[in-house]
Formats: C-alpha cells, sequence, structure tokens
C-alpha cells in the first residue's frame, strides 16, 4: 500500500509470532543462466524466542516461500 520494500514488524504480546510482507516489485533475477525480469517481493518473520524456536520460525518461513513460489503445491 505504501509501496514499502521491506520491514519488520514489532510484537505485541500476546503474539508469538508475525509475518511482514513487503511489495512485489519488478527485479532483474537469473533464470537458467539468463537475465529476466520478475516481481520480487520480500517478507520478514519476527518471532518472540520466548513462545518459538528460532530453527522452528525458520523452518516455517521456509514452507511460506516454497508456497509463495509455487502456488499450484497449495491444491495438493
Amino acid at each position: 500500500m505504501y509501496d514499502t520494500l521491506e520491514f519488520a514488524a514489532i510484537i505485541n504480546p500476546p503474539q508469538s509470532g508475525i509475518l511482514a510482507v513487503g511489495a512485489a516489485k519488478d527485479q532483474v533475477v537469473v533464470v537458467d543462466g539468463e537475465m529476466r525480469v520478475a516481481k520480487v517481493m520480500r517478507v520478514t518473520l519476527s518471532a518472540d524466542h520466548r513462545a518459538v524456536d528460532g530453527a522452528l520460525a525458520a523452518q516455517w518461513l521456509a514452507a511460506f516461500v516454497k508456497r509463495i513460489e509455487n502456488p499450484v503445491t497449495s491444491l495438493i
């Protein structure tokens, strides 16, 4: 909404984690050795380590990225 590329969200009790989603922008990426333009979106996961183990939060974020990059996998 505000064209912000990325930011870190602040956790307020009783939240244990919050996902910050930045704007999707055109960016040059390398695919199969060729430069192409693609939409790139940055996400940041803030987690309260008293409630959620950091490794578990990283695994959740990796799973989220896989689903966003391949939305068809959500149908299976």
